[in-house]
């Protein structure tokens, strides 16, 4: 049982490894903030996350309609 829940922890935490550094990739690094996995990634972050993450791309991307997951109401003002 011990085995089982040391390895489910590992699992875990590589998931969380990969994930977040794609996601945090997507954030500083993209070209576009239109790329399809970060949007997605973007949009299953926590709330704060998200928010710093559309705040950052805001400021990399300035003048663009912000992706889904970053969009406010009317769909063309960031968050």
């Amino acid at each position: 049982m011990r085995k089982t829940a040391q390895l489910i922890g590992i699992v875990l935490v590589v998931a969380l490894i990969v994930f977040g550094g794609r996601w945090y990739s997507y954030v500083a690094w993209a070209k576009s903030p239109y790329d399809e996995v970060g949007i997605a990634l973007n949009g299953y972050a926590p709330a704060p996350l998200r928010r710093w993450g559309c705040h950052k791309m805001q400021q990399r991307f300035p003048g663009q309609v912000p992706p889904y997951g970053c969009a406010g109401a009317d769909g063309l003002r960031w968050i």
